[in-house]
């Protein structure tokens, strides 16, 4: 088979600055991240904004199916020309805006699961990770690009100032591993800083688990809500129906200094809060 070209310049349209739009054009880096995902023939694949299709080509060439998902109406019909030309006929694409796609709808074997890859726009990713972990009885892992600011909080240790709640509530559904740095001159336009991808293993949770996940997830949120103050003020803040007195009884429960803030606490400690809160109430 012919040797893929790289996105560049010349493609007929101006990137969409609206939708974060950065054409990855290396090719060494898009062998490498295909290599590092480790996807196997057996796979259906979802892919978040397919572009000109510089992972999507390269991989229908080794799994099953590819599901992609791009929301640019201009993208899509390119790539679905591009596609034709070349003969692939594994790849299903799909013009629509990937935070209103209903993921369950390619579900195309019982209990099939699937794996997701993707170059997340920073302005979404936060909203697809939470749709994500909504999901994650059907996804098994991720390959996420994200902008390297955002990549290094959602693999931070608690005590720093980028852990944050979508820190803990990642960690905590998922096992996430760095894979592969890449710098802004791999992509078209360049950005102005550099990404980072990740693996996100569904399949490897946190060990710990809530007994009242919703409690649990509204505890760190409210927690995190207000760094500046103190875990107890976080609390007592928030819309958790609890009143003080049951708030200080957690936290000594738990032995966590009611004068520590959010950042200081790690997953057991707010499994802990999440346990005691629900225990009391």
């Amino acid at each position: 088979m012919a040797e893929r070209k790289p996105v560049k310049r010349g493609l007929g349209f101006r990137p969409n600055k609206r939708l974060g739009q950065h054409f990855l054009r290396d090719p060494n880096i898009i062998h490498e991240i295909i290599h590092r995902a480790g996807f196997t023939p057996s796979d259906h694949i979802l892919e978040i904004g397919a572009g000109m299709g510089a992972l999507t080509l390269p991989l229908a060439e080794s799994v099953r199916h590819i599901s992609a998902v791009e929301k640019d109406t201009r993208l899509t019909r390119l790539l679905g020309k591009r596609l034709s030309r070349e003969g692939i006929k594994n790849v299903t694409l799909i013009n629509a805006d990937i935070l209103k796609f209903d993921i369950n709808g390619l579900q195309a074997l019982p209990g099939e699961k699937i794996q997701v890859i993707g170059n997340l726009p920073y302005n979404i990713s936060s909203p697809f990770l939470e749709q994500l972990i909504n999901h994650r009885k059907l996804v098994d892992r991720a390959i996420l690009m994200f902008q390297v600011e955002l990549a290094r909080r959602l693999v931070s240790p608690p005590g720093n100032k980028v852990y944050g709640a979508i820190t803990v509530l990642i960690q905590y559904h998922a096992r996430i591993s760095p894979l592969l740095e890449v710098p802004n001159e791999a992509f078209y336009p360049k950005p102005k800083v550099g990404s980072m991808v990740l693996e996100l293993d569904f399949t490897r949770p946190h060990p710990g688990r809530a007994g009242d996940e919703k409690l649990f997830t509204n505890v760190v949120r409210s927690a995190f809500a207000h760094r500046r103050k103190t875990i107890l003020n976080s609390l007592k803040g928030s819309p958790i129906p609890c009143p003080y007195e049951d708030f200080t009884k957690a936290l000594n429960q738990c032995d966590i200094d009611p004068g520590k803030r959010a950042e200081e606490l790690n997953i057991d400690d707010f499994l802990c809060l999440s346990a005691a809160l629900e225990r009391i109430s």
